[in-house]
């Protein structure tokens, strides 16, 4: 019997980006590959990448020249680019990096098998189509190992709000929605290989319309189905418009046990020439509103959001409508950047604040924001919360998991197994953790 052959991935980006890779990993998994924590002993080398960030490309480029080593010293070895800097660059990525075997585009990677079956050949293979087949039902039979208690599950793909900022209608291409029963079914697999939780995804989630029994469901009525999925304990999705957060979902927060009280909904800025200039389509008051909603449904709910400083045209009066509206709300956690050009993007095309105002005022909203997160996370101490474990903790006895809120929490002395669930009494805050003990 021959040895199998080793795969390495890195994964770059989003919670989409990671679980697209655990699906190219099962893909190739029907051919023989099995991971590898490191490049060096690996048969297939994949970069699976996101282009969010800033000079995205550029530094996926460098990190392909790493491996100019490791290829001349094992000729066989292939490497390929997936993600959305392969969709973005396509050809150009063979063209600037000839060592790269393959290129497969967000949509496409349920064609794995058959273009690395080519590229053994000798060939090299792109592939960054907007195919009509479900890449998910064409995965659906790979071979599938056991999981750990929290898993990732992806419902929706696509934007159609085109934010002025944004690369993702670009690359992920527009809004599609899986179906209702083929997302059970995948739920269910889920939890009869071990998983508790689960994280439903999307570019713009809680915009899921996929079709149901009775026509198309909204998020809401699709977190209910999932409610009844023996197992199943706790539900959780991101990322969410602001706009799309409909009645009927921020009801399920008040009334739906294994719904999470967790809600990412990024607002980007405070002003409203701002948010109109990013295309956003919401205002500071609107947004507002709608957290009142949500904390009336759910009043101990953790809010999270994202933030973009120093967009082209931002004042110093635009920024303070920022940070008014972040007092405003008292983040539990949130992500903030500086704004920088994506290419193809309407924003990359007008004036840039100047890189040294837009520093400052990201480390003045970042001040803000740690100190709004410190504030919720020591208000924890003395609570009851419950505790999901998913790996054993530095020290002996000790083990660490996630509350109901999404914070980190190591307990000592603890008698519990990965994939428990505990009640746990919240002792102590840390810099980016609580610490508790267990109550029973």
């Amino acid at each position: 019997m021959s040895a199998p052959k080793k795969l390495f991935i890195k994964t770059y980006g989003c919670q989409m980006n990671v679980y697209d890779s655990e699906r190219m990993a099962e893909a190739l998994g029907g051919e023989g590959y099995v991971e590898t924590k490191s490049p060096d002993d690996a048969d297939m080398i994949l970069l699976n990448t996101c282009h969010i960030r800033e000079k995205a490309a550029e530094k996926v480029y460098s990190e392909l020249g790493r491996f100019k080593g490791l290829k001349a010293e094992k000729p066989d070895l292939k490497i390929g680019v997936a993600g959305c800097v392969a969709q973005a660059e396509g050809q150009e990525i063979m063209r600037r990096q000839p060592l790269v075997d393959l290129v497969v585009g967000p949509q496409s990677y349920h064609r794995l098998p058959e273009m690395e079956a080519k590229a053994r050949e000798g060939e090299k293979v792109l592939d960054t189509d907007f195919p009509e087949e479900d890449k998910f039902e064409k995965l659906k039979n790979r071979p599938k190992a056991k999981r750990g208690p929290t898993a990732f599950l992806t419902v929706q793909e696509g934007c159609d709000k085109f934010c002025a900022f944004c690369v993702v209608p670009y690359t992920r291409g527009a809004e599609v929605s899986r179906p209702a029963d083929r997302i059970l079914r995948e739920a269910q697999d889920l939890v009869e290989r071990g998983v508790r939780e689960i994280t439903l995804l999307g570019q713009n989630v809680n915009a899921y319309h996929g079709a149901g029994a009775n026509g198309d469901m909204t998020l809401a009525q699709l977190i209910w189905e999932l409610d009844k999925v023996d197992g199943l304990e706790r539900i959780r999705f991101t990322t969410s418009h602001p706009n799309d957060m409909q009645d009927d979902l921020i009801e399920a927060h008040g009334t739906c046990a294994k719904l999470m009280p967790y809600l990412h909904l990024p607002v980007q800025a405070g002003s409203d020439k701002i948010l109109k200039r990013m295309n956003r389509a919401h205002t500071a008051e609107s947004y507002l509103r709608l957290i009142e909603r949500i904390r009336a449904a759910r009043p101990d709910i953790l809010i999270s959001g994202d933030f973009i400083v120093g967009f082209p045209e931002e004042t110093e009066a635009d920024f303070q409508a920022t940070l008014d509206l972040v007092e405003g709300v008292k983040y539990g956690t949130a992500y903030s950047f500086k704004y920088s050009t994506r290419p193809g993007t309407p924003a990359a095309e007008r004036p840039q604040v100047d890189p040294k105002e837009a520093d400052d005022r990201l480390q003045r909203l970042q001040a803000l924001l740690t100190k709004q997160q410190r504030e919720v996370q020591d208000s924890m101490v003395g609570r009851d919360v419950t505790v999901l474990f998913e790996k054993a903790g530095r020290f002996p006895g000790q083990m660490v998991g996630k509350s109901d809120y999404l914070h980190a929490v190591h307990v000592a002395d603890c008698d519990r197994a990965i994939g428990d669930l505990a009640r746990v009494r919240i002792l102590s805050s840390g810099a980016n953790s609580l610490a508790g003990a267990l109550i029973d």
